[in-house]
Order: structure tokens, then sequence, then C-alpha cells
């Protein structure tokens, strides 16, 4: 009965000091497979998007108990922009594929509470004037990522080659999105996470990705790598409500 544990049983909440949003797009057809079911790409012509999202998360505790005894600690999640079918309104939501920490308690609540593959690694953040730099190790570089975001006054344009049209359609690729979807492999159902958000103001920056090695490993590296949009905001109160399960239809 173990699974009932990761069904997010509680409320929490966290404050987001800063968050930068990368979205690559790939052809739908290499990111459909990895999606369980109940779940299809939320797509923007003909291509379905991984969002990797690095954030400094401040104050994490369930809404019980006071902000004071919260956790500060860094998060990067990868993550696919879906839906949830068979809704009388199409939900849109993320799909978790990893999750990494540089807090060893994180994993282990987190992992038993969710479905979010929490993972240990190193992760350093450098601000210096109109730049932010984000470094994160993993054990067998499976993950490590080293990015600068040029913060400027205004909103930057696009990477060069998004498909995105403007960057108002490129906000909707931005995350997070609604709700967060798992999926409960025990009784075949969606678990899905509302978050809500507050003050949340997603600036469009220009970033230089020095090291991705996650893009390096199947299916991703069958397509090359196209950053779609890269985004920015900072102090954000942030909620997670209490997981929801849908049944899905028998197969």
């Amino acid at each position: 009965m173990l699974h009932l544990l990761k069904r997010h049983p509680f409320s929490v909440q966290a404050f987001f000091r800063q968050s930068l949003v990368l979205t690559y797009a790939f052809p739908s057809d290499i990111l459909q497979p990895l999606l369980p079911p109940g779940l299809a790409l939320d797509t923007y012509g003909e291509y379905g998007f991984l969002a990797i999202a690095m954030v400094q998360t401040e104050r994490l505790h369930p809404t019980f108990l006071p902000a004071a005894l919260g956790r500060d600690f860094f998060l990067s999640g990868y993550r696919i922009f879906t839906r949830l079918t068979g809704c009388a309104s199409s939900l849109r939501g993320l799909r978790i594929l990893r999750s990494d920490t540089n807090h060893r308690w994180m994993v282990t609540a987190g992992n038993m509470l969710t479905h979010y593959q929490y993972r240990l690694c190193q992760a350093e953040l450098s601000e210096r004037p109109g730049e932010i730099e984000w470094n994160i190790r993993t054990p067998r570089q499976e993950a490590d990522l080293r990015v600068i975001a040029h913060i400027g006054d205004g909103p930057a344009a696009l990477p060069a080659g998004s498909p995105f049209l403007n960057l108002k359609d490129a906000r909707r690729f931005a995350g997070p999105l609604p709700y967060t979807f798992d999926y409960e492999e025990e009784t075949h159902s969606i678990i899905r996470i509302q978050g809500v958000r507050r003050e949340w103001l997603p600036k469009s920056v220009t970033v230089e990705v020095l090291q991705n090695t996650f893009l390096r490993q199947d299916p991703f590296c069958r397509a090359a790598p196209l950053l779609a949009n890269a985004f920015f905001v900072h102090d954000v109160p942030y909620l997670w409500k209490r997981g929801i399960r849908t049944q899905l239809e028998p197969t």
C-alpha cells in the first residue's frame, strides 16, 4: 500500500526566490512514448515540449505547519507538457521525468510522497550584475547542467529557430502549468496535483547553455536540441494542493 503515500496526501507551500525554465521543442513522436496511459502531448504545430526548470526554493512546508519550519533547497525538474485525456474539459499539465535536489532529506521525502523521481545533485548559483549562472552536477553526469541567464531590463527575443510565432504563444509553454500529473500503475489512475501561484510574471531572457547532458540520452539524442524559449521569474509564492485521483478506463 506504499503507493497511497505517493498521492501528495497534503497541501504544500513554498516561495520561489528565483526560477529559470528552458523549454526545448522535439518532434512529437519522440516524446509521446514517454507518457503513461491517460496523457497526451500538449503540442504546438508538429512539436511537443520538454521543460527544464531550475528553482531556488525557500520555506517548503506542509500548510498545517508554520513557514518557519520550512526547508530551503535547490530543485531542477525535467517535465513534458501534456494534457489529461478523457475529461469533459482538457486539463493542461506537466509529466515529471526526473527531479534533482541538493538536499538528501528532499530526496527521501520527495520519493516517499510523490512520483517525481528525486535524485541527489550538487548545485551552485552565481549572481553577477545582469546575469545568473546555474551549475548542476549529478553523480554519473546523466543530468549535468550549466546555464547562464542574462537578466536584462526588458524581454528578450525568442531563441533563433524557435517554433513559436511570438512571445505570447511561447509563454503558454513556459511552465509551471495548472496541474502536474502522476501515473499510479497499481490502480491504473492519474494523480493530478493543482498548483496555485501568485505574482507570476515570467520574463523572456537570453541564455547560454554551456552543458546539458540530459539531452544526450535516448530518446532526446535522436533530434538536435531546439531551444524554444527561456523564461525567468522571481519572488513567487506557490502552493500545491492535495492530489486527486482519476480512475482511467480499462485498456
